[in-house]
């Protein structure tokens, strides 16, 4: 096998270009089967090693025409923005695939930052934008800074759960939701999502059309309506790892196991609670880490946060806040412990963050997901 630099970043700058000056231009294009694999989409590594997903031709029309004509109704006077890269498949599906199914318009980016996508959004226009919910609290300082985001009539968040401060002060200051979504490259796309006439903060919605999900236990039964459990979801597509091992953790009796620790409501509506590995379990209490995280971020003095357990004699585990404070707030003693009495006064006082962490930056991953696994293991 021969592998080929295309992008600048191999050795062998512009080696396909090249390689293809002695082409013909016209082609015969291979006939290929709905079933034929289409992509490899990786990981993103939020969890440790990345993992190559199969994904097939038919796959790549699936969630065109299931989440974005089903949720987003997308038209071709659309224009889509986003920070994901084209070669994550939340990216894929937002830059590339929708816009491309239904005739709209894409706006790439090199460097996809905060300030970038706003400058993007108020030069083209843009409808639809894809990032994660750390960018729109980005882009809610840049519209106190006077930016025109206006052209927005949908804002998609996927890659980590959508607190329900951002969203309330994002509906506050623009008058339109944010969509709060999770998909997995593993599935491919958003499976679960909030929708422009169905929502609510702290909520991730109901299923896509053409998917189930389900809360259940670790023998796959079933758990009680208000019960935490493990997110199990099967539809059209689903996980396909190559050639690893994980496949069976994955997948079990043709439901997809995500990794997340879920609640599902009377009303059917699912909530987040915690990827699997981010539930703290203190005193005998079990504690979802997004929650503290949600209490935090609607403090003023915090800008960005993240939520682990950590090794305790006494308790298992105990909560541990790493906080990225707002410009001008010292990062001290007395600023960790209103940030402690806040927490306690805003949730319950058990899930109070006993040690206040400091820091400039959060790890994250490429697509802007935290890398809580780098803060467990510092």
């Amino acid at each position: 096998e021969q592998v080929v630099g295309f992008d600048g970043t191999a050795n062998h700058d512009a080696e396909l270009d090249r390689i293809a000056l002695t082409k013909p231009v016209r082609f015969e294009a291979i006939a290929t089967g709905r079933d034929d694999v289409a992509l490899l989409g990786f990981t993103s590594g939020t969890t440790g090693i990345p993992k190559a997903t199969m994904h097939f031709h038919r796959d790549l029309l699936i969630i065109a025409d299931g989440y974005a004509r089903d949720v987003l109704g997308v038209t071709p006077d659309d224009v889509f923005v986003g920070s994901p890269p084209l070669a994550f498949t939340f990216g894929l599906g937002g830059l590339a695939i929708f816009p491309l199914r239904f005739g709209a318009a894409a706006t790439l980016l090199e460097n996809a930052s905060p300030a970038n996508m706003v400058e993007i959004i108020e030069t083209y226009r843009a409808t639809i934008s894809f990032t994660a919910p750390t960018a729109y609290r980005a882009m809610l300082t840049a519209m106190d800074a006077g930016a025109d985001l206006s052209s927005l009539r949908i804002a998609v968040s996927a890659g980590e759960t959508l607190p329900a401060p951002v969203f309330n002060d994002w509906l506050a200051k623009t008058g339109k939701p944010i969509l709060d979504g999770i998909g997995a490259t593993e599935m491919l796309h958003i499976f679960i999502s909030n929708r422009l006439d169905d929502l609510a903060p702290g909520s991730t919605g109901k299923p896509v059309r053409g998917y189930e999900a389900r809360i259940v236990d670790e023998d796959m039964k079933e758990l009680p309506r208000g019960t935490v459990g493990r997110l199990a979801v099967r539809g059209p597509t689903g996980c396909r790892y190559l050639a690893d091992e994980r496949q069976r953790n994955y997948v079990r009796d043709g439901w997809n196991l995500t990794g997340d620790s879920f609640v599902q409501d009377e009303a059917g509506y699912f909530h987040f609670a915690a990827r699997s590995d981010d539930m703290i379990i203190s005193a005998g209490y079990n504690i979802a880490g997004p929650e503290v995280e949600a209490a935090l971020l609607a403090h003023a003095d915090v800008l960005e946060c993240a939520v682990i357990g950590v090794a305790d004699a006494e308790r298992g585990q105990i909560v541990q806040a790493h906080v990225v404070l707002a410009d001008g707030v010292a990062p001290d003693a007395e600023t960790a412990k209103r940030l402690q009495d806040h927490v306690k006064a805003t949730i319950a006082p058990y899930k109070y963050p006993r040690s206040v962490t400091f820091t400039p930056a959060l790890p994250k991953t490429q697509t802007g997901k935290i890398q809580r696994f780098l803060l467990r293991n510092s």
